[in-house]
């Protein structure tokens, strides 16, 4: 085995970086280990404006100021998928791609990624035009028009907030009726500035290096029309990465962690943090709190040991 910690952080997006501040604040020795990129979804915003203290910041610049944060503090950090995890001498033993960990507690803050739609380019204007929060990301597109894809309350609470500063907003949805509850509908059809485009589903982007438009085909006919809009918010759902530990922590219905505000679990030692726990907002500040209240949690756990 590698080496040991007092507790590993599977997950390198706030709530990881967050809890791995908080763990070397209590003199924990944390190692976060992360598969892709430090930040999560967050470092794929051009600009965040609603995180306290910071009127305006490149989600980048925000990541790299986090993971910087932690590092001074002592924490370590790597690029290494998480494979497994198995309780081991009153631990864990954490599988990865480059070899096992162990640790004495563990922070799973596997984050929550957004479904996407699968069309060409999607990837590519990812920041330039389509987005997947509006919360986060709806105030730089103010007078412009805009579309949303998708039928459930997600997407007419986006559409909702878009409209109150955006020309025109679009919403499209491949079904003739919502998926949304009565609520959302009926403020939805109050809007003057609201289009429904039913039946109908994307199938191109369009732009160069931004997005100009989006291609829409009718289900039924099948015809294609394009609609000028200069940001695509993505509200199809979300998708966990919360499999591998579903022996360890119980998953709902859908997929997340089935853990409260206390981010326990029912295996001793093994706390959840962030978008991969069941909960009803997925913010910035939430997984930071959710990283916070893990952390904490953890380090209790192990000078309860002692």
């Amino acid at each position: 085995m590698a080496n040991n910690y007092d507790i590993v952080i599977v997950g390198g997006g706030p709530a990881g970086l967050t809890a791995a501040i908080y763990a070397r604040r209590a003199d924990k020795s944390a190692l976060v280990l992360e598969k892709s990129g430090f930040g999560g979804q967050i470092a794929w915003s051009p600009r965040v404006a609603n995180y306290p203290g910071f009127a305006s910041i490149s989600g980048a610049e925000l990541s790299d100021r986090m993971l910087s944060q932690a590092l001074e503090l002592g924490a370590e950090a790597d690029l290494s998928e998480v494979t497994g995890l198995e309780p081991h001498d009153g631990g864990f033993i954490v599988h990865t791609s480059d070899g096992d960990y162990g640790a004495g507690a563990v922070v799973l803050a596997t984050g929550a990624r957004h479904r996407k739609l699968g069309v060409a380019r999607e990837d590519e204007l990812a920041g330039s035009g389509v987005c997947y929060c509006a919360t986060c990301d709806g105030a730089f597109y103010a007078g412009r028009d805009v579309a949303v894809a998708g039928g459930g309350d997600a997407a007419l609470q986006d559409a909702l907030l878009l409209s109150n500063s955006c020309n025109l907003v679009y919403i499209i949805h491949r079904r003739e009726t919502f998926r949304a509850e009565a609520a959302n509908v009926d403020a939805l059809a109050a809007r003057g500035n609201i289009r429904r485009v039913m039946n109908a589903r994307v199938v191109g982007l369009l732009g160069e290096g931004e997005l100009s438009g989006v291609a829409v085909e009718d289900a039924a006919s099948g015809e294609r029309r394009e609609i000028a809009v200069d940001g695509l918010f993505v509200a199809v759902g979300h998708e966990s990465d919360n499999a591998p530990f579903a022996a360890l922590a119980e998953l709902d219905g859908a997929g997340w962690f089935a853990s409260g505000e206390d981010c326990r679990t029912a295996t001793p030692g093994l706390f959840v943090a962030g978008d991969c726990r069941a909960k009803a907002v997925r913010q910035l500040t939430t997984a930071a709190g959710d990283g916070a209240a893990a952390a904490v949690a953890a380090c209790r756990w192990l000078d309860s040991r002692r």
